[in-house]
Order: structure tokens, then C-alpha cells, then sequence
């Protein structure tokens, strides 16, 4: 009858949104795995996941076993992952760029996320069980990054190039991101041999396991080469980038760096700029000036998977050198077309390295 076929098909699926198989009803209750307190599972999401989802999530998870290390996975409702995430929010350091501990909430959130996901794959709970997709994330604020204004550009260039122990590596570290908008991580990743001299390329890894060859300039590959000949990075394989002792920088030369701009140029400390601020200038401007499909490029980001226009406007190394080309008015070995006349440089790049 139609009444009663409805009500099978609304029973059909209130069944199916609880999760619950119609034949789980008449047959024998099947043998789950037994299901494992935090600490006890914990260690094998640990070794499951990249060396860079530990670093950012080994913080989170401490703080998620301090709590509930001895509770099954089972146990914690939304509601107590949700109160364990403020409670992170509330506790989060107070750094220069600090937004009010939003992000410490939406990566405790994210790391409980990857517990459970690893938990349902490992078919320890059901998906319908994960009580962490039933928690938000905090909504992300917009960036407040954006290009950087040609003068306060200059000045950036200036007091990094006058004031500090170590003018020409902080020299070198702005020109470097200005000409590749390269990532911080991608900087303290280069060697020796990433430096392809003859054709002016260097091969950038980056977030995600990522990496891509970029164009620079023969001044800049000129100073990379002799950066690494002075300091000492000899071995192919080694760390390019060095203090004067030889020992390779860490991300706290940059640290360092901004919070002495910061102390000569107000500006910086008012706005909070860092160095991924030198990728928004760049990046701006090279889509002014040669559209987004170059820019794109010229970021190293993935192709679009929802656009099929990006099928039709793709740039390649040959887009990018053009660009550089005109950024830094010199010639470039990859260029389209030849460099006949100093085009004027869009964004202000240091000068010489200063010989340490």
C-alpha cells in the first residue's frame, strides 16, 4: 500500500542518517575492535602523519591527553572538544601577530579532527561515532596582508641594509623573497645545489611537500653563489643560508629581523608586517601588470581544479622570467623577448650584498 511504503521509506532514512544498516537489525551483533584510550592511540596517529602535521599538531595533542588521555576515543562529546577549544583559545601566547587566539582554537579543533579521521579509517569508531565533525572550526578572519606601498618598500630595504650584525644576509633575505615571493620555509630549504647558474633558476620546496624551479635574476644568483662561498656551504646537499659562524639560519633570523625594522619603522610593528608581506607585493604586482595565469604561476600554486579556464591561460618558466625580467630591469636567459631598455624597477629591490 502507499502509506505503508512511505513509511518504510521515511524508516529506510531515518536508519541511513543514523548510520545503521536495515541488516544490522536481524543479524548477530558483530565484533567490534576494542576501542582504545587517547594515549594509547595517540602514538600511532603520531607516526602516521608528515614530520610537518606533528610539529603543527604535537602541541595540541599534548594538551588534548593532559585532559583526556585515559577516556576511550569514544567518549568526548562535541560539546567537551568544543569547551576544550575555547579553553585553548583563551590560553594562547600573545604574539605580535596575534588575533585574539582564533587560530590556536581552529588548530586544536583541526588536530582532533585528524585523531578521529585516522580512528575511522582505522574502523575503530564509525564515521557516525567521530564526534569531532560535529564541532566547528571558528570562522577565519580575512588576512590583513596586502602589497606593500613603493616608499615604505624603500625604507624597509634601507634600515635592513644600515642597521643589524648581519646587514648583507638581511639584505639577501629581502631580495630573495621580493624577486621569488617564495615562503619562508622555501628559503631556509635551499642548497647548494637547487642553484642552476647557467639558466638563473632555483628550485624552491615548499609547503605540502611542493616544490617548483623559479627564475631570480643574475644579480641575485650572483650573490646566492657568493653567500655560499664565503659561509661555507660547501656541501651540495647542506643548508644554503648561514650566519657568518657557518651555521645554517633559522626561521628566528627572521624574527629578529622584523622586530629590528619594527623598532626604526613604526609602521611595521603597527601592521605587524613579516616577510610573507614581500610575497603579497610581488605577487600583486606581477598580476597588474601580467595577469593572474602568470601570477599563478609565479606563486606556485596548483592549477585551480574548479576553473577550466586556467586549461587555456597557464603560464610556464618562460611568463615568470618575463616578468622577472621587467621586476628587476635585467635581462633574463629565459625571457620571451630581449631586454633593450632599463624598464624602471616596479618594486624596490636591495642593492649589492654587503661583503661581510
Amino acid at each position: 500500500m502507499p502509506a505503508e511504503q512511505a513509511e518504510l521509506d521515511a524508516a529506510r532514512l531515518l536508519l541511513s542518517k543514523m548510520g545503521i544498516n536495515p541488516a544490522d537489525l536481524v543479524s548477530e551483533p558483530e565484533q567490534r575492535k576494542p576501542i582504545p584510550t587517547i594515549s594509547e592511540y595517540l602514538p600511532a596517529v603520531q607516526r602516521a602523519v608528515s614530520a610537518a602535521t606533528a610539529r603543527a599538531y604535537s602541541s595540541y595533542w599534548r594538551r588534548l591527553e593532559e585532559a583526556w588521555g585515559s577516556r576511550r576515543l569514544d567518549e568526548p562529546t562535541p560539546t567537551e572538544i568544543k569547551e576544550l577549544a575555547e579553553a585553548a583559545k583563551q590560553q594562547a601566547l600573545v604574539r605580535r601577530n596575534s588575533r585574539g587566539g582564533r587560530s590556536a582554537a581552529e588548530n586544536f579543533i583541526a588536530a582532533v579532527r585528524c585523531l578521529y579521521r585516522h580512528a575511522v579509517n582505522d574502523e575503530i569508531l564509525r564515521e557516525t561515532e567521530n564526534p569531532a565533525r560535529r564541532v566547528p572550526k571558528p570562522r577565519r578572519l580575512p588576512s590583513l596582508r596586502r602589497a606593500l606601498h613603493e616608499p615604505l618598500l624603500v625604507e624597509i630595504n634601507e634600515v635592513a641594509a644600515t642597521t643589524g650584525d648581519d646587514p648583507g644576509l638581511d639584505t639577501l633575505l629581502l631580495r630573495l623573497h621580493t624577486e621569488t615571493a617564495c615562503r619562508r620555509g622555501g628559503a631556509l630549504g635551499l642548497r647548494p645545489r637547487d642553484l642552476d647558474e647557467t639558466q638563473c633558476l632555483v628550485l624552491l620546496r615548499e609547503k605540502d611537500g611542493t616544490s617548483r624551479l623559479q627564475p631570480v635574476s643574475r644579480t641575485l644568483m650572483s650573490q646566492l653563489l657568493a653567500h655560499a662561498e664565503e659561509r661555507g656551504a660547501t656541501h651540495p646537499d647542506g643548508p644554503l643560508l648561514r650566519y657568518r659562524t657557518g651555521e645554517p639560519i633559522t626561521k628566528r633570523r627572521y624574527d629578529h629581523l622584523w622586530d629590528r625594522l619594527g623598532r626604526h619603522i613604526p609602521s611595521i610593528r603597527t601592521q605587524n608586517i613579516s616577510t610573507h608581506w614581500l610575497r603579497h607585493t610581488t605577487l600583486t604586482w606581477v598580476e597588474r601588470h601580467f595577469g593572474y595565469a602568470t601570477a599563478h604561476a609565479f606563486a606556485g600554486h596548483a592549477d585551480a581544479s574548479d576553473s577550466a579556464t586556467i586549461t587555456y591561460i597557464k603560464a610556464d618558466l618562460t611568463d615568470i622570467a618575463t616578468a622577472l625580467q621587467i621586476l628587476t630591469s635585467e635581462p633574463h636567459p629565459l625571457a620571451r623577448q630581449a631586454l633593450t631598455e632599463p624598464a624602471g624597477v616596479p618594486v624596490s629591490l636591495p642593492g649589492k650584498v654587503v661583503r661581510t
